[in-house]
């Protein structure tokens, strides 16, 4: 007699966007009214979260409207989660395991309540917790779990789970990045006879990392794993690379240095620039506006002699099937651990998530 599949459900994080002009701006006050965002007590932070949505809401609409009045996230999140269940039903086997992907975004819709409610009618036997952000933060994946487990107690979703807090090194995603920067690179090199890698992720006010957000440091591990696999598909033993951050907002000094300056450094030094979002795994306004719009037309204004984008993972076979093993091996485990199965920052990080060594 043949047994029952085990009902296991991925439940992935992400942002979220508006899907409509409308949407705008209340997605903005969700943003800037969380408080892992705005780190101001109630009712301050709600009151500032309304005025600079306000304030905010006639730029950010112009951004959508060249994607078309909306983020496309969602529906590049949902070709993830389609791909990865097939990867969990070839990895895990169909007969032992019948896993399911629900997407539960942190400021639009699909929200942690209504993907709860979701999956606590499926009825799942174990739940895994998947962050689409390959690096930990207090103000991401911290975020999205914490409200994820009040959505979850308040419909009374009760199966075990586990949280997969990070992945910075993982190596299907590591893989993955190396083999889209790499024509991208010869590219840019064959343009202008140097090239220069700009790996640009979204920034942080310099107080949150200094209050023990492990954020810069992951990005900083991502990036020398991604070019010491690259040198080996260049031919190139040390890449020029360096590390930047876009996105600022706000008057607050945010961890630098600026992917505006490295691009503008790269036009004073005549290097191609290799743009390489390795902190964002599906396209959206941050990269589809800021780095193929903004960025390039600063490039072209600084006289840098080539500019390269490089595409994000999205639903790569090698990314999605290592998402895949780490969402396995969270269902051997409860509470939260890295990609490692245990903490994968240094003790003195005192913003991650994992307790232990």
């Amino acid at each position: 007699m043949s047994q029952t599949p085990r009902r296991l459900a991925i439940v992935l994080f992400n942002l979220g966007g508006p899907d409509r002009p409308e949407a705008v701006r209340p997605f903005l006050f969700n943003l800037f009214n969380d408080p892992a965002i705005i780190r101001l007590p109630w009712p301050l932070r709600p009151l500032l979260a309304t005025l600079i949505s306000r304030r905010r809401a006639k730029a950010a609409t112009a951004i959508y409207e060249e994607l078309g009045g909306g983020s496309p996230l969602l529906e590049n999140t949902r070709a993830q989660a389609a791909a990865l269940e097939a990867a969990l039903r070839e990895q895990a086997g169909a007969e032992a395991v019948e896993a399911r992907c629900f997407i539960a975004m942190r400021y639009w819709h699909p929200m942690a309540m209504e993907t709860a409610q979701a999956v606590k009618d499926w009825a799942p036997d174990q739940i895994v917790l998947l962050p689409l952000y390959p690096q930990f933060s207090t103000t991401t994946t911290a975020s999205s779990a914490r409200v994820w487990r009040e959505a979850a107690k308040a419909v009374g979703l009760a199966a075990p789970e586990s949280l997969v807090c990070c992945y910075p090194i993982d190596a299907g995603f590591v893989e993955a990045m190396a083999a889209l920067i790499a024509p991208r690179y010869r590219a840019a090199r064959q343009a202008a006879g140097r090239a220069r890698i700009l790996f640009s992720a979204h920034g942080l006010p310099e107080k949150i990392v200094k209050a023990g957000d492990p954020y810069q440091w992951q990005c900083e591990r991502t990036n020398e794993a991604i070019v010491a696999r690259l040198s080996d598909l260049v031919d190139e033993p040390a890449p020029d690379w360096v590390n930047c951050y876009q996105s600022r907002v706000g008057p607050l000094a945010w961890i630098g240095p600026s992917t505006e300056a490295e691009v503008a450094r790269a036009g004073a030094d005549q290097v191609g620039c290799v743009v390489v979002p390795m902190a964002f795994v599906s396209e959206h306004s941050e990269t589809l506006v800021e780095l193929d719009i903004e960025y390039r037309d600063l490039a072209r204004e600084k006289g840098v002699p080539a500019y390269e984008r490089v595409p994000t993972v999205a639903a790569d076979a090698g990314f999605i099937a290592g998402l895949a093993r780490l969402a396995l091996a969270g269902t051997t485990r409860s509470g939260t651990a890295s990609m490692t199965g245990g903490r994968l920052c240094p003790a003195d990080w005192s913003g991650c998530p994992c307790r232990t060594a």
